[in-house]
């Protein structure tokens, strides 16, 4: 029982992965992804839940999160058009995150993401996208991700740069509760 909030994680990277062969935009791709949404909010549940959380599962969520977040823009990115300010935007973003994993790399020798609420916010934004992009304007969904992203990913790093320890369930740096 206490294994099945890793098995899940594993399961949603395999899935990913397959997310790789099928179309966009199709049914049988969004069943897919869906079912990678779910088990990256189960398997969090889960785990809290059967007091099983742990470091490897902690990891395992990261590197299935990264799986799932890289599987989805290469199968995506070739069939929708980016803005060259949005693509630039996207770049900044990627440029901030990978010093922040080097700052946390450098002081607690792992791979560290932290479970923040905005980090939570931007990830369901960026699930939320395939399912709006046919349906709101994609200017504004586009400078709303970015937006949010933006500020998790300063905030991210901020915290990294400030801790003494590394806790990958702090919450935020503006909310006075420090982990979830």
């Amino acid at each position: 029982m206490k294994s099945i909030p890793n098995i899940i994680s594993i399961l949603r990277i395999l899935l990913s992965l397959i997310l790789l062969f099928l179309k966009p935009f199709n049914l049988l791709f969004f069943i897919v992804y869906s079912i990678c949404g779910f088990s990256d909010i189960i398997d969090g549940y889960i785990a809290r839940k059967t007091n099983s959380a742990s470091g490897l599962g902690a990891i395992l969520d990261s590197i299935a999160d990264i799986v799932f977040m890289g599987a989805v823009i290469v199968a995506i990115l070739p069939t929708i058009f980016v803005p060259m300010r949005i693509f630039i935007w996207i770049i900044l973003i990627a440029f901030v995150r990978i010093v922040s994993l080097l700052v946390a790399y450098c002081k607690y020798h792992t791979l560290a993401i932290l479970h923040t609420y905005a980090n939570k916010a931007t990830g369901f934004l960026l699930f939320c996208y395939p399912y709006l992009y046919n349906t709101v304007d994609i200017s504004i969904l586009w400078c709303l991700i970015c937006t949010v992203a933006t500020l998790s990913a300063i905030e991210e790093l901020i915290i990294h740069i400030t801790s003494k320890e590394l806790s990958r369930n702090v919450i935020g740096i503006f909310i006075h509760k420090r982990s979830i």
